[in-house]
């Protein structure tokens, strides 16, 4: 299985790392996780993403999990692992150790913590890639996580030097998003990613969503694309309004992914705890989670 323009749509959940409290990989629960995904719906798996703390994994634990994910998937769906580091160099360390643990395609942001970057750097840095590394990229553009924003020309020129098959898009900014889809839409796949923004964004042509928090809303996660692509209604209303109030949730109580964990296993998944420095919720804040839940029906 080759991740490309048919293989890239619908539901893309980026699953969680489950750590036992002194930080050792759970791979017996992370397995369960990602079996539970599938079977939930979902059309491929993100290893090594934003909710995988991806930024607290090394290049074994990325093989890894991308191995364990890949056998457990048995070629049911793609599985898509995180690349992203500062330089060049450990990015493609990271995209050759996870290709050859069986990865269908790459995860890629432009270089995360350098906070700015010209267009001749951006280029080199796919450049870079495509030549080292024989695998498809998926394009993340997430200022909050890089500090680079992406404009729609740099997205254009990105294309032109590496295997750009879709692109994660998480900016904030619906102008962006809504102009994202209009001129790229046929030309590779638009995943969006906050999830305020993932029924709109279908409506209006994106093909699927690398989102955080879906995959609580349990088997109407499955049904978001059939939602969005169908005139408005009730049921389009109230699956949006969860989205919106469980990526709020999530994004106000404690330290990400740590809210998304705790609610995974409110429901009965095992999520385990984050990696230090990020913290497991507890107190007022996991009480706050738990009625949320309940409110919104979610409970598991």
């Amino acid at each position: 299985m080759r991740l490309d323009r048919s293989t890239l749509h619908g539901f893309v959940p980026a699953v969680v790392t489950p750590f036992a409290p002194d930080g050792t990989l759970l791979e017996r629960d992370f397995v369960t996780l990602v079996d539970w995904l599938v079977e939930l719906g979902a059309n491929a798996i993100c290893v090594a993403g934003d909710n995988g703390e991806s930024w607290n994994l090394d290049l074994v634990e990325r093989a890894r999990l991308t191995r364990l994910a890949v056998d457990r998937a048995g070629g049911r769906v793609p599985v898509i692992t995180g690349v992203s580091a500062p330089s060049a160099d450990q990015t493609i360390r990271y995209a050759k150790a996870v290709v050859e643990a069986g990865a269908h395609g790459l995860l890629v942001l432009p270089q995360p913590y350098v906070l700015k970057a010209t267009r001749d750097e951006l280029l080199r840095r796919f450049e870079a890639l495509a030549r080292a590394v024989d695998a498809p990229v998926v394009l993340y553009n997430s200022p909050r996580r890089s500090g680079i924003d992406l404009t729609l020309d740099d997205i254009d020129a990105i294309l032109g030097v590496a295997p750009v098959v879709g692109i994660k898009e998480a900016s904030r900014d619906f102008f962006h998003h809504s102009h994202l889809i209009e001129r790229f839409r046929g030309r590779m796949q638009i995943m969006v990613g906050p999830c305020h923004f993932v029924l709109p964004g279908l409506a209006l042509g994106a093909h699927g969503f690398i989102a955080s928090g879906p995959e609580l809303l349990g088997a109407d996660a499955a049904r978001i694309v059939g939602l969005a692509r169908a005139a408005p209604g009730p049921e389009y209303a109230r699956v949006h309004h969860q989205l919106v109030a469980v990526y709020e949730m999530m994004m106000s109580l404690g330290t990400w992914p740590a809210a998304l964990k705790a609610a995974l296993n409110l429901q009965g998944l095992p999520a385990g705890v984050p990696r230090e420095p990020v913290l497991a919720l507890e107190g007022v804040p996991l009480e706050k989670l738990r009625k949320t839940l309940s409110r919104l029906g979610l409970s598991g």
